[in-house]
């Protein structure tokens, strides 16, 4: 570790045996997150787990390796196009140990993920500090105080907590997971010594896992670049300086090709043909079409002025570094409103990217020019770490469905933590008060535990998270819909009134927010608002099939019958399986006595659906009034093996089964 005693030399800390320092990283990276063990399913848990048919007995496990991260088709229009079948196998795995929907064994994995990464990244920073080799004695002794600190940071960074304490944050986990054995893998590939050659097996080895990483998270395809950014500048030790100065006196002696002989082109000829593989079948699987994206997801990808895009994107970079260097303004959704475009140079907000591109020139400048080759190789992996995993993130290659996310930064906050343990020690080394120094590295180690504590309870509730968010995010319409609906679902309508309006104030298309105020003021009776609302739903979005069906509902409420058969037909028309639809269908053909238009509506919506126990009764009684009491029993009985222990299917049975004088009939 002669590489790293350098930089340890400056950090005023204490060297800690290898056991004791990865019992020390992982009691604090699980004291951190500990509590969100009894969280419920919040926010995106409910499409991820809560609804999605594919953790469940009944689907085949071959459906996984069809359908996206939320369930959804690949080959369908609405799917997100996330491919992590991995991540969602784990989740059925959950799903089956604690035997149905039960938080607490899904919260628990997440914990236990997030130490077993944090354990691992003081072995990567070990590698990272060291140059890439290790002397045996100090490895068996104690690890690098430079790699011990960055562990530390890494292991308790409150932006973490969306990945730890939000369950679908397991595809970030298990990616992380993944990308670090990769990259410890393909450090074994390097030849030790000139007599050794290059181990294929590690480089396959780092390639599998690679695969394995996009399987849970596309990010996890970026190890290959991590890898060989590290062969080149770590292993072979490249020196711009020195190349530069070469091609400028046209050097040509043998020693000018050295790096080539240590079998770097091999190495990574093999990474590029792995990842152009991986690529290949992951397109191969996801089809041509991307997902499709709003305005209000990432409205700067939507601004037609090419430098206003420009400008936006650097933006939200300038953000997610911010999250990184300061994890106190967080929230779980930075979309709708939160952050409003930068539209004109005048605009003082610019001089965030600004700041940013001015500390990454300069850190990037020390990277490939420092004469001292310690700096070059921290600095250089240091910002490996922080920028390659953040690409897929970054809107530079494709339209991603998000303004900032936290979940993203898990990976690239080891670049952080290394370039930060690395500015400490310079620090140290370039002034006397090396305790004032400190004194601020423990209080920020002392800090981040306690905000992730106090962030992971925010998480434990829907209730509580997306009041978090308010705070940040004020101006977020998807906010101020969530803690109406929020509301609503615990039956507190007039306040959730309150924020489905502010939610359409703040985006007035927000054609989700239309359709639950909508239904509300229907409930209420609030009949005439609430068909405003929802015909100005579709009117945005014609093919929203649950507002056509609730604008139906209220037509037919005001008695105009044509108009709430068109809006139902249309309904169907835009989403085919809709059986509450035709359910609703059923009952407006029942109240203009259409009689067999309704049994038909009725019978669809129990193909659809055959534990629809409303459309079983209401054909049942229909029939029943219609003196067509044989054909209600036989229905009822078809009714009852479905669901044996529906007491008004019973119970509408047993009148059909009184009138017909059959009194001593069993109804099982």
């Amino acid at each position: 570790m002669a590489a790293a005693d350098g930089l340890d030399q400056d950090i005023p800390l204490f060297y800690l045996p290898k056991f004791w320092a990865k019992c020390l990283v992982g009691l604090l990276s699980f004291v951190c997150f500990a509590n969100s063990y009894n969280g419920n399913f919040v926010f995106d848990d409910s499409e991820a787990i809560v609804n999605n048919k594919d953790l469940r007995e009944e689907t085949s496990i071959g459906h996984l390796w069809l359908h996206d991260f939320w369930g959804t088709k690949l080959a369908s229009n609405a799917s997100h196009k996330s491919y992590r079948p991995l991540t969602v196998l784990t989740f059925r795995i959950s799903y089956a140990l604690a035997g149905g929907l039960h938080p607490v064994g899904f919260h628990v994995i997440n914990i236990i993920l997030h130490c077993i990464v944090s354990v691992l990244m003081l072995d990567v920073f070990s590698l990272l500090f060291s140059g890439g080799t290790c002397d045996k004695r100090k490895k068996l002794t104690h690890v690098p105080k430079a790699a011990l600190l960055s562990a530390l940071l890494f292991a308790v960074h409150p932006v973490h907590t969306e990945c730890v304490a939000g369950i679908v944050g397991r595809a970030d986990l298990l990616c992380a997971l993944f990308v670090v054995l990769s990259f410890l893998g393909y450090s074994k590939a390097q030849p030790r010594s000139n007599k050794e050659h290059t181990s294929v097996f590690w480089v396959l080895f780092s390639i599998v896992f690679a695969a394995v990483a996009m399987l849970c998270k596309e990010q996890g395809i970026t190890v290959l670049g991590l890898n060989a950014v590290f062969d080149v500048f770590v292993i072979c030790k490249l020196n711009m300086l020195e190349c530069i100065q070469k091609v400028r006196h046209r050097d040509k002696t043998p020693e000018s090709f050295s790096i080539l002989k240590k079998g770097l082109l091999s190495r990574v000829g093999f990474l590029a043909a792995g990842g152009i593989c991986i690529l290949y079948v992951r397109w191969s699987i996801m089809g041509t079409g991307p997902p499709a994206f709003t305005d209000v997801d990432n409205p700067a990808s939507f601004a037609e002025n090419l430098v206003v895009r420009v400008i936006n994107y650097n933006y939200y970079y300038s953000l997610n570094g911010w999250l990184l260097l300061c994890p106190w303004w967080l929230c779980f959704d930075w979309s709708m409103g939160c952050i409003p475009l930068i539209k004109s140079l005048s605009d003082s907000r610019i001089m965030a990217p600004a700041a940013l591109w001015f500390c990454l020139f300069g850190l990037m400048y020390q990277a490939l020019f420092s004469s001292n080759g310690q700096t070059r190789r921290i600095l250089t992996m240091g910002l490996g770490f922080l920028i390659i995993p953040f690409l897929p993130a970054s809107n530079l290659f494709f339209r991603v469905g998000f303004v900032v996310a936290e979940r993203v930064l898990y990976l690239p906050s080891i670049g952080y933590c290394m370039l930060l343990t690395y500015g400490y020690g310079k620090i140290c080394k370039q002034l006397n008060k090396k305790k004032l120094v400190t004194i601020v590295v423990l209080g920020v180690l002392t800090l981040y535990p306690l905000r992730c504590i106090y962030r992971s309870n925010q998480w434990k509730s829907e209730e509580l998270l997306f009041q978090s968010a308010l705070d940040v995010c004020p101006l977020n319409a998807k906010v101020h819909y969530n803690i109406g609906k929020n509301l609503a679902d615990r039956g507190l309508q007039v306040d959730a009134i309150k924020y489905y309006r502010e939610a359409i104030r703040l985006n007035p298309k927000y054609v989700h927010a239309m359709n639950n105020l909508g239904n509300i003021l229907k409930e209420r009776d609030e009949l005439y608002e609430a068909e405003e609302l929802l015909s100005r739903a579709v009117s945005i979005q014609s093919d929203f099939s649950a507002a056509w069906m609730n604008l139906g509902i209220v037509q037919n409420s005001l008695k105009r019958f044509e108009e709430a058969e068109k809006s139902y037909l249309t309904a169907i028309r835009y989403r085919k399986k809709y059986p509450d639809c035709y359910y609703n269908l059923g009952r407006l053909y029942a109240d203009l006595n259409r009689h067999m238009d309704a049994l038909n509506a009725w019978r669809n919506a129990t193909f659809l659906k055959p534990q629809h126990s409303l459309a079983w009764n209401n054909m049942i009684i229909l029939l029943d009034n219609t003196g067509n009491l044989a054909q209600a029993e036989a229905i009822g009985r078809e009714a009852l093996k479905l669901l044996p222990h529906d007491h008004s299917i019973t119970f509408s049975l047993a009148n059909v089964l009184g009138k017909a004088q059959k009194y001593k009939v069993c109804l099982r």
